[in-house]
């Protein structure tokens, strides 16, 4: 196995690769420590399951790509729409290169994650990861909206109502590039999003700095 210090990092990316390229229930704590190149009895050392590997690995996944790559899109310096727009376009430059490199489309490993586990009572721990990580998500489309409507550049409404239509596009449209495994279908979610939020005049995306 690899050092002690690093070995339940290794577990945490062989974790989330296997989970994103195939799924979280296809997968055993073997099939992890054989990517990880870990003994399996040091898995127990760090891990009392894979439930709890999961966990651990979505959260270390959210504060060290997903948190940072958020506060740069969503920051308050850029116009709340471009914000949107510059997040949803990102989604097909990173699906297409997934795509390229793996030969399909792998979605999102915490939607994939959840549509398994959400409902299990013997993953609750997991599933109950994925609803927070979906609430943090959430917050920032809502931030962004709620300075939209301030500045008047989306019709009307509530700024929460308007959050849980652009999280269900996003999901959708996600969800469908999968299936058809064709990233091509995510070019559309900048403007549909636009459509969805009442967006009163064009947005241009400005460069995205994370």
């Amino acid at each position: 196995m690899g050092r002690t210090s690093d070995a339940n990092e290794r577990l945490m990316d062989a974790a989330l690769d296997l989970i994103w390229e195939e799924s979280y229930g296809a997968i055993t704590i073997d099939d992890i420590c054989k990517r990880a190149g870990v003994a399996k009895g040091s898995f127990y050392y760090f891990f009392s399951s894979k439930s709890e590997l999961a966990v651990a690995a979505l959260e270390r996944m959210w504060q060290e790509v997903s948190k940072p790559k958020m506060d740069g899109i969503f920051s308050p310096s850029v116009e709340p729409l471009t914000r949107i727009r510059n997040y949803l376009a990102s989604m097909y430059d990173f699906q297409a290169e997934i795509k390229q490199k793996h030969g399909k489309v792998l979605g999102c490993p915490v939607m994939s994650v959840g549509s398994e586990t959400c409902t299990c009572d013997e993953e609750a721990a997991v599933g109950n990861k994925i609803r927070e990580l979906f609430a943090r998500k959430r917050r920032y489309y809502e931030s962004a909206i709620r300075d939209a409507l301030a500045e008047g550049s989306i019709e009307p409404g509530d700024p929460s109502e308007k959050a849980t239509a652009v999280a269900g596009l996003i999901e959708g449209i996600l969800t469908q590039a999968r299936i058809l495994n064709n990233p091509e279908v995510l070019r559309a979610l900048p403007d549909l999003a636009m459509r969805i939020l009442g967006a009163k005049t064009a947005v241009q995306p400005a460069t995205i700095k994370v």
